[in-house]
């Protein structure tokens, strides 16, 4: 067996998210699922009630009066939206442990994450165009194939980091090279095995580079664009820091202007707190 086939093995085999928020995910895949059942699955859970409602009323998703049920939220926010949050809500709880392969303390991969999809969201409202549904989740789970190889498998970043540095290599470029496979395309593999919506599981596939990416997807790009303003903001940066390369065709494509930049990182420095809050009490 190679490495890379190992590193699978043992990667599908770490647990999922959350029972309650599997529950839901897996519900929304029936094309006749309905919001009353959503709200019920939820209900059912007070703590991912809890969660959920809080998110649903902090400033960034939500302007109106506040929401005081799940029911509530769903009609407002939108289904989407609030699956949305409820899947932010099962990602925090393993996010925010240290991830010691790749140098990030405790709280600073669940930072990462939220910043990113944060950061999306921003720069499609600041590029006057609309997020698709996904873009946040999509840019929250980017990462998930870094907790897998980092925390659970233990991975060490420090031979990665050297043959990038050695042979002037992407980090992802490097750790396919050592590992046989990196951790987009790990997370993507692990999503699918949990049966998310495809288009999230493209974007985590395709977020270090889009441009290899087989077809073009907003979302993709958006996400890309997150994680580039997360690196200029300095977030919660691990070892592998800057190591990436940014696809030009990406920004070109979102069409972020400088001033659209500056305004994007404003907001994510004045949003995160608020959101990382919520999910660091999760």
């Amino acid at each position: 067996m190679t490495i890379r086939e190992e590193i699978i093995a043992q990667a599908l085999a770490v647990p999922q998210m959350p029972a309650p928020v599997m529950r839901i995910v897996s519900y929304l895949g029936d094309p006749n699922a309905d919001m009353n059942a959503v709200a019920t699955l939820i209900e059912y859970d007070p703590g991912l009630t809890v969660n959920v409602l809080r998110m649903a009323n902090s400033s960034f998703f939500n302007s109106g009066a506040p929401v005081t049920n799940a029911r509530e939220a769903l009609f407002r926010l939108g289904t989407r939206r609030v699956v949305q949050l409820a899947i932010a809500s099962g990602v925090a709880v393993s996010a925010r442990a240290e991830v010691k392969g790749y140098g990030l303390a405790e709280g600073e991969l669940l930072r990462f994450s939220i910043s990113v999809g944060l950061a999306a969201e921003l720069a499609a409202r600041n590029a006057g165009t609309t997020a698709p549904d996904h873009t946040f989740t999509a840019g929250l789970l980017c990462s998930i194939g870094k907790l897998v190889l980092g925390k659970f498998l233990e991975v060490d970043a420090g031979p990665i980091l050297e043959l990038a540095a050695g042979e002037n290599l992407s980090f992802e470029q490097a750790e396919r090279r050592l590992l046989g496979i990196d951790h987009a395309e790990l997370g993507a593999m692990l999503l699918a095995r949990w049966e998310l919506p495809e288009p999230i599981v493209v974007c985590v596939r395709w977020h270090l580079d889009p441009c290899s990416a087989p077809n073009r997807d907003l979302a993709l790009d958006l996400v890309h664009v997150g994680l580039v303003l997360t690196s200029m903001a300095g977030i919660a940066q691990g070892v592998d820091g800057m190591q990436y390369e940014v696809c030009q065709e990406s920004l070109a494509r979102v069409g972020l202007t400088p001033e659209g930049v500056n305004d994007s990182l404003a907001g994510l420095v004045e949003s995160l707190g608020e959101i990382e809050e919520i999910l660091s009490q999760v």
